[in-house]
């Protein structure tokens, strides 16, 4: 058994050949086709050297091309790194360089960002160029031109031996730091988040031929996968579906009206989506254009929060939908699933049925008792650790009693029923006057007033308290909001020293592409500009 990325798409690709694979506007593709593109390009990269363990960079939103690349890359046993396309040619530097990339892939769009990165690294030896929707490939870089690279490949699928043990990696997003590696062997990242062991019954597939041979027996199903792929919450659903037999369609880019028109044409029956931030556009260009979703089973949210008003709309408006909160992280994979129930208490964090390990463990990494607090922490399949940080990956992943064991930066409660409820990550805790404020549950709150349609919260440097909770909102269209009367709202939900003392208004709150706050981003925000609102 091999659990190898590559091989659970060849056998999706032999039991289901003529079966249409990725959707992308007008275009389809099926399992057979897209193996072959992925074939040609292969040999292409294997021609000038890429091979086991070779890093090839991605700097692609989604897109038929991306799947190609990712696919071409775990065809060769090399290591594709996810590159954020919104960062900028410093930033992009820092990743090119920290993950030793040889190869880049990017979509022509990106052209002057990557120009300029790369005369910053001069060691990526080879840059590649993708058409996409909006620029044709003139590159600059003196990169290769990808369709033409592909068209002139050999169709046949490269003889690599390929194992279990081949590297999967996967940069976080650098929103409280710089972007850190995480491997992982494939087969421990396929057990965890690509449908090697089924997420509700906690069940492991018999072999590496289970997802493909019953995906051929039953009808297909269209995943609508919006995140970027450049982020493990697209990346592995777009997997499990593929080397399940299911379609999956993508749009280039977030764009909730065309999103909508994709919805009404194609009718998807899973949509993915990463919190508040596609929801709520999604649900604004949905109120105002309304389209026929009836064919829409479950929209699955995941990796950022997804709050309460905000699941009370999704239920409202399409009540024969089922909507998903997962939680989890590069680190850690899956870490659970919980399904969305109106009006619960805005203030409670995401809480979720432990799935495949998940636990809640103390400062020495041992489960607490239920009601209690503690890390949560993730057993079984875990990284092997961070790429170049030795240090990091030892306060991490560790060995407790004999298991191996990641403890992340998030804190969480063991519940008495079995389940975990999330409280917020310990690395961003605001301590004011020796309390411990979680920003994740004030979030939640302050998004809960009906005239607020984004929030971040930070903590503020304060000469008494040491820090103080500050929050930048945006205000919804259409409404006005009391800055004075907030308080009235939010005291109901929580303690005195968790209501925001300094708020900020911007029109828009910067995220990453899968909808994560960006929290330098907020912090500079708040050096740079006067808050509008204070009080002590």
């Amino acid at each position: 058994m091999a659990n190898n990325f590559a091989d659970l798409f060849e056998h999706a690709v032999d039991a289901m050949p003529d079966r249409i694979a990725i959707i992308q506007r007008d275009r389809r593709v099926t399992f057979r086709e897209l193996d072959i593109r992925a074939n040609r390009l292969a040999n292409q990269l294997a021609d000038t050297g890429v091979g086991h363990g070779t890093h090839v960079g991605f700097q692609l939103h989604n897109s038929i091309e991306t799947m190609e690349t990712l696919i071409a890359c775990f065809k060769l046993a090399a290591v594709p790194i996810n590159i954020n396309y919104r960062y900028g040619p410093t930033e992009l530097a820092y990743v090119y360089d920290n993950a030793d990339l040889e190869v880049l892939l990017y979509h022509a769009c990106y052209e002057e960002s990557v120009r300029a990165a790369l005369a910053l690294v001069p060691t990526v030896r080879r840059s590649i160029c993708v058409d996409d929707d909006r620029d044709i490939g003139t590159p600059d870089t003196g990169a290769i031109l990808y369709e033409p690279l592909v068209a002139a490949g050999k169709p046949f699928r490269p003889n690599i031996t390929r194992t279990a043990d081949d590297l999967f990696m996967m940069y976080t997003g650098g929103t409280t730091g710089m972007p850190k590696g995480v491997m992982w062997r494939q087969e421990d990242m396929w057990r965890v988040l690509g449908g090697g062991i089924d997420f509700y019954s906690g069940e492991p597939v018999r072999d590496e031929y289970q997802q493909s041979a019953t995906g051929a027996q039953g009808v297909p199903s269209i995943w609508f996968v919006l995140p970027p792929l450049i982020h493990a919450a697209a990346m592995m659903p777009t997997f499990n579906a593929l080397w399940s037999g299911n379609t999956v369609l993508f749009e280039p880019r977030f764009d909730p009206a065309r999103i909508w028109q994709a919805v009404a044409t194609h009718h998807p029956h899973i949509m993915v989506i990463t919190g508040d931030a596609m929801a709520r556009p999604l649900m604004d260009a949905f109120d105002a254009e309304p389209v026929d979703a009836s064919s829409l089973l479950v929209i699955a949210s995941g990796a950022a929060l997804l709050s309460q008003p905000v699941k009370n709309a999704l239920l409202e408006t399409f009540p024969t939908s089922m909507v998903s909160d997962s939680i989890g992280s590069s680190e850690t994979g899956f870490g659970g699933i919980g399904f969305a129930q109106k009006d619960d208490d805005p203030a409670r964090g995401p809480r979720v049925q432990t799935g495949r390990g998940a636990v809640v463990v103390d400062e020495n990494g041992r489960p607490v008792t239920p009601g209690e607090e503690g890390w949560l922490a993730k057993t079984g399949a875990v990284p092997l650790g961070y790429y170049k940080d030795p240090d990091r990956s030892a306060r991490l992943f560790k060995t407790v009693d004999g298991t191996r064991i990641v403890v992340t930066d998030d804190r969480a409660r063991a519940e008495s029923d079995g389940t975990i409820t999330l409280i917020g990550r310990g690395n961003m805790v605001i301590n004011t006057g020796g309390e411990k404020v979680f920003p994740e549950e004030v979030e939640a709150v302050v998004k809960s007033h009906p005239a607020i349609y984004d929030a971040v919260v930070i903590g503020v440097p304060h000469e008494r308290w040491g820090q103080q909770v500050a929050a930048i909102i945006s205000i919804a269209p259409d409404h006005t909001l009391d800055l004075d009367t907030l308080h009235t709202h939010l005291r109901p939900h929580l303690a005195g020293y968790k209501l925001p003392k300094q708020i900020w208004i911007t029109d828009t709150i910067s995220r990453s592409p899968s909808g994560k706050p960006d929290y330098r981003w907020a912090k500079e925000f708040v050096t740079d500009h006067s808050p509008h609102h204070q009080t002590d």
